[in-house]
């Protein structure tokens, strides 16, 4: 009867771990795609999109004041900047994301990530992110400027 007992805590513990590690994964991919790659180098819009909520909002911090930014005006600055210049330098190095922390709980996630290019880090972001239907979408972004 032990045995039975242990055995069905392990298989429990097994299945629980398999899914944190697979929804972990879910989470790195979307931020890598979405935020480091769709941003950060320069890749299609419709990753940004898919990756980022549409109620998304980035706090900037500027003195004692915070100003909201949303995904949408968001996008339009970074398309606005991609008409100015639209042939990037390719030999600029790209950015990579280093995960510092992933926190799951349910369907909701913290991440704290370091934006890293030239072996600089030139953000540290928390993101926070929530799993709906059956994704994990960027919802808010706090960061700090190196």
């Amino acid at each position: 009867m032990r045995k039975i007992f242990y055995l069905s805590c392990l298989l429990l513990f097994m299945t629980y771990a398999g899914h944190a590690q697979t929804d972990e994964a879910q989470i790195k991919e979307v931020i890598t795609k979405a935020y480091v790659g769709g941003i950060h180098n320069g890749g299609p819009i419709e990753d940004i999109r898919d990756g980022f909520h549409q109620a998304f909002k980035m706090m900037v911090q500027a003195g004692d004041k915070v100003n909201e930014v949303t995904r949408d005006g968001w996008i339009e600055r970074i398309e606005a900047g991609r008409k100015r210049q639209p042939n990037p330098d390719p030999n600029r190095p790209k950015a990579t994301g280093e995960f510092v922390r992933v926190s799951i709980t349910g369907t909701n996630a913290t991440v704290e990530l370091k934006l890293i290019r030239n072996g600089k880090t030139l953000f540290t972001d928390n993101l926070a992110l929530y799993k709906i239907g059956s994704g994990w979408k960027i919802v808010s972004k706090t960061f700090y400027r190196h």
